[in-house]
């Protein structure tokens, strides 16, 4: 029997369906990634008129994905209208390993961050230990997720090499090769994990929440004592690259005769670029990033100063070299690197406005990250929120 073409009606319909679940992907997008809003203003960013605009903030409310704040701006006089936020009861988990931590984030629409709890480690653990340490500090906190809010998901952040399903191939920090982490952690969790490469998804949450908020073009870099890792942001889309292993800008080699890095070349970028040298001769074991800042703020002593100076020479010629790879509107630093961009802003700006071919025929601005110790306790939650705020009903939690 041969086949029966669909009729017009029933393809009409399909293809409303999948303009309305567009369209309510983009409002859900654009309250979650912006804050509450006015629905004038989501018409405007939208360019859906009023009535549609109410339609979809109705059905997201009943979805209990959206609320209703007392007021939002309207840019006219008179009495403020009501505002469509996105509901932060609707949480995913936001877990991130380090060689020395587990720490677990209980995140909300709209990047709220309700708790955090975090377990020490006295080495870097297995991923067998890992899953079971996650596992401990998530039983500790289901009696209040299940009575406040509702969960959606996991999303993990790791130091190294990430793929597309959720597999770390190589990890240097941790010792970790070829491991399902996310398959390992939906068994330990009992819920949907996704997994990805921690730079990778700072520059997500960097370009959402952050200094990359409405920039198409954005290299983002973050430094650590874990290492150098990056992101690009092309119009508007994280490169992934093949398999998902796009950003690893830590690994260029700036210094062929240099330190040799845990991924067995040497004078690899984060071989050469390492705060420990810093630590050390401040005679600190550890700083966090704010701290770092203050010392390096006073410093005094010939042997630290020259030790900064050798590290954002060395960067001045990297950021040269990326921005004429990659030509981005903005550079972002995060974590170290932001730190060095602090104690020598003008001579890396300069290198990023003066050196790069045709620099008199482009603008290059290089800040650093706006949301510091915020952003790795977002940025994993973006991963397990990806589904819901592509396809809002599919992917709803139950009320």
């Amino acid at each position: 029997m041969s086949a029966v073409a669909p009729s017009r009606q029933s393809t009409a319909r399909t293809t409303n369906e999948d303009v309305r679940q567009q369209n309510l992907a983009a409002v859900l997008q654009l309250v979650h990634a912006n804050g509450p809003q006015s629905r004038s203003a989501i018409g405007a960013a939208t360019g859906l008129n009023r009535s549609t605009v109410t339609g979809l903030v109705t059905e997201l409310i009943d979805l209990g994905l959206a609320r209703e704040t007392s007021a939002a701006p309207t840019g006219r006089a008179g009495r403020p209208s009501l505002g469509v936020a996105a509901d932060d009861a609707v949480v995913a988990l936001s877990v991130r390993a380090e060689p020395d931590a587990v720490t677990v984030s209980l995140v909300g629409l709209g990047g709220s961050v309700h708790s955090r709890v975090r377990h020490d480690l006295a080495g870097a653990p297995s991923p067998r230990r890992f899953a079971q340490n996650t596992a401990a500090l998530v039983d500790g906190m289901r009696a209040d997720i299940d009575r406040h809010y509702r969960l959606v998901g996991a999303g993990v952040a790791v130091p190294g090499l990430v793929d597309q399903t959720g597999t770390v191939m190589f990890a240097p920090p941790l010792g970790w090769k070829r491991e399902h982490i996310a398959s390992r952690l939906e068994s330990a969790l009992g819920m949907p994990v996704t997994a990805g490469n921690d730079s990778s998804i700072g520059a997500m949450a960097e370009a959402r929440f952050g200094m990359g908020r409405g920039i198409a073009n954005m290299l983002y870099m973050d430094g650590s004592l874990n290492g150098i890792g990056g992101g690009l942001i092309f119009d508007g889309t994280l490169l992934r690259g093949t398999s998902g292993y796009a950003g690893e800008l830590g690994h260029t080699v700036v210094n062929p005769g240099g330190t040799k890095c845990a991924c067995g070349r040497r004078g690899c970028l984060e071989a050469e670029l390492h705060p420990q040298r810093v630590l050390t001769l401040l005679g600190r074991r550890k700083l966090d990033e704010d701290e770092l800042d203050i010392e390096l703020g006073v410093v005094r002593d010939p042997a630290v100063i020259a030790e900064i100076t050798r590290q954002v020479d060395i960067l001045s010629i990297a950021l040269t070299n990326f921005v004429n790879a990659f030509a981005p509107e903005v550079v972002v630093l995060s974590g170290y690197l932001g730190v060095l961009l602090a104690t020598s802003r003008e001579r890396l700006s300069n290198a990023v406005r003066v050196d790069p071919v045709a620099s008199d025929s482009r603008t290059v601005r290089i800040e650093r990250a706006r949301m510091r110790s915020h952003l790795m306790q977002i940025a994993p939650a973006e991963l397990a929120f990806s589904r819901l705020l592509t396809d809002p009903v599919a992917h709803a939690p139950a009320r």
